[in-house]
C-alpha cells in the first residue's frame, strides 16, 4: 500500500461528539497504522454558522484525545481554488446555472412524488439557452450551479462494505455552489481532497450515495479517485439513533465526568468491528491492532455504561506517573493510587478515598459487640507494623475469637473503617488509614 494520507474534515459548527470522534480516531489510526499521515481540515465554507470557539473545541479535543496531525488547511482560504474548479467544470460542460428558487424546487417535488415518481431534478435548466441565462443575469437572477453527472452506473470497492454500485439516474445533479456565492461541500471537499492528494477517504455510511457522485467529480477534474471506505454509523445501546442524544455525548461532556481519552479511544477502535474491545492505556497499542477490514457492515451500539466500565479498566492500567499531575493535592498520592487504582470508575474516586483515609469520617457500626472483639483481636498485634498482611492475621485472629466467618467479619469491618459497603482490597487501605484511626473508627469515633 503506498504510504496514505487521510483527513478529518470537521465543520467549526459545534463540538466534537463519539460519532465524529470515531471517524476521526478511524483515520488517525489507519494513518499511523500504515507509516502515513494525518491531516486536519477545517470546513468552516458555512461562515453564518462555523464559529472560532468551536474550533478551538475541536483542536482541544483532538490533542487531548493524543490525535495530533500532521498538516492542515481550512476551506474558507482555499475559496479560488473552488472557482477555478467551477470555471472547468463550466467549460467542460460538466457544470450548468439553475434560477429555480427554493420554491419552485420544492413544489416540483411534492409535484414528482404526489404522481409517485422519484423527487431528482428534472435538468429543465439544461434547456436554457446562453441568450437566455444571460438575460437572467441582466435581470438581477442570481444562479446556483449543479453538477451534470453522467447517467451511467457508478462502481468502486469499498474499503468496508465491498463493491458498491450507483445507478447514477436516480440522483439529482448536486448543487455544487448556491446562489448565495457559498460551496456546497460535495465540490469543496472533492477539490481539497485532490489538491492534496488525498489517499483515502475513511466516513461513515451516510456518505455512500454522495461519494459516488464525488467519484465523478474527481474524474471531471482530472483528480486520481481516492480509495474508499463507509463504516457503520453509531446507535444507542436500545438500538436507536444518537442524533437525539448526541449532545450529552460530545468530548468535552464525557471529559467533564471523568472519562479518560483513553476509554473512549479504546472502545470506538473496535466498536463495529469483529474484535471484542480491549482496554489500551496508550494510543500507540491501538495503533498496532488496527485493520479496517475488521469493520462489519452491522449497525454498532455506543453504550455509555460500557464506557464507563472500560474507563475504570483503563485507570487500572494507569501507572502513578501517568496521574500524578491531576493528583497533586493528594496526600500520599502514589500509595493511595496504588491501592485503589482497580477499583475507581474515574480519577475523582482518588480524591474520595484520600478524604476516606485521611480525614474524619462516620463510621457505621452494625455489629458492636464484633467491634469490640475486633479491637480485642488489634491488641494480640500492638507490637505488629500495620503492613499488606496486617488484615488477613487480624481478620483470622477475629474469627477464632468470635466463631465468624467470611463476609460476616468483613463486611462490618468494612462499613465501620470505611463508612462503605464496597471499595479496594482492605489489606491496601489499613496501612494508610493507620492504627489510631483504625481503632477510633472500631469504637464508633468519627476520626
Amino acid at each position: 500500500m503506498v504510504s496514505p494520507l487521510v483527513r478529518f474534515a470537521p465543520s467549526p459548527t459545534g463540538h466534537l461528539h463519539v460519532g465524529n470522534m470515531r471517524t476521526a480516531l478511524v483515520n488517525y489510526l489507519f494513518a499511523r497504522a500504515h507509516q502515513g499521515r494525518f491531516m486536519l481540515r477545517i470546513d468552516d465554507t458555512d461562515d453564518e454558522r462555523s464559529d472560532a470557539a468551536y474550533e478551538a473545541s475541536i483542536r482541544f479535543d483532538l490533542k487531548w484525545m493524543g490525535m495530533h496531525w500532521d498538516c492542515e488547511d481550512r476551506q474558507s482560504s482555499r475559496l479560488d481554488h473552488y472557482h477555478a474548479g467551477l470555471e472547468r467544470l463550466l467549460k467542460s460542460g460538466r457544470a450548468y446555472p439553475c434560477f429555480e428558487t427554493q420554491e419552485e424546487l420544492s413544489l416540483k417535488r411534492k409535484s414528482q412524488l404526489s404522481a409517485g415518481r422519484p423527487p431528482v431534478y428534472d435538468r429543465s435548466a439544461l434547456k436554457l439557452s446562453d441568450d437566455e441565462i444571460e438575460s437572467r443575469k441582466a435581470k438581477g437572477e442570481v444562479p446556483h450551479y449543479r453538477f451534470l453527472l453522467n447517467h451511467d452506473t457508478t462502481t468502486w470497492q469499498d474499503m468496508v462494505r465491498g463493491e458498491q454500485s450507483i445507478q447514477m439516474s436516480s440522483l439529482s445533479d448536486p448543487v455544487i455552489l448556491r446562489a448565495d456565492g457559498r460551496f456546497i461541500y460535495t465540490l469543496a471537499s472533492v477539490i481539497d481532497d485532490g489538491d492534496h492528494g488525498i489517499t483515502h477517504i475513511l466516513r461513515g455510511e451516510d456518505h455512500t450515495t454522495n461519494s459516488a457522485a464525488q467519484i465523478q467529480l474527481f474524474e471531471a477534474l482530472g483528480y486520481a479517485v481516492p480509495e474508499m471506505g463507509h463504516f457503520a454509523l453509531l446507535a444507542g445501546a436500545d438500538g436507536e439513533g444518537l442524533s437525539k442524544r448526541i449532545g450529552s455525548l460530545s468530548i468535552a461532556s464525557l471529559r467533564d465526568e471523568g472519562i479518560e481519552a483513553m476509554a473512549i479511544a479504546s472502545l470506538l477502535a473496535r466498536i463495529g468491528t469483529s474484535d471484542p474491545v480491549e482496554t489500551r492505556a496508550h494510543m500507540d497499542d491501538l495503533v498496532k491492532g488496527f485493520d479496517i477490514s475488521r469493520f462489519g457492515r452491522a449497525t454498532p451500539r455506543f453504550d455509555p455504561e460500557q464506557l464507563r466500565q472500560i474507563n475504570g479498566k483503563v485507570l487500572a492500567e494507569f501507572s502513578f506517573d501517568q496521574v500524578k499531575d491531576r493528583l497533586e493535592g493528594v496526600k500520599d498520592g502514589a500509595l493511595i493510587w496504588d491501592a485503589v487504582k482497580g477499583n475507581i470508575a474515574n480519577l475523582s474516586d482518588v480524591e474520595q478515598w484520600a478524604t476516606i483515609i485521611h480525614e474524619a469520617i462516620t463510621p457505621v457500626i452494625s455489629d458492636p459487640a464484633m467491634m469490640a472483639a475486633a479491637i480485642t483481636a488489634m491488641d494480640h498485634f500492638a507490637d505488629q507494623d500495620i503492613d499488606g498482611d496486617f488484615w488477613g492475621h487480624w481478620t483470622k485472629q477475629i474469627m477464632q475469637d468470635t466463631g465468624l466467618k467470611g463476609k460476616a467479619v468483613f463486611m462490618p469491618l468494612r462499613q465501620a473503617l470505611t463508612g462503605r459497603q464496597s471499595g479496594p482490597e482492605m489489606a491496601m487501605l489499613l496501612p494508610l488509614i493507620g492504627r489510631e484511626r483504625i481503632v477510633g473508627r472500631l469504637k464508633g469515633e468519627a476520626c
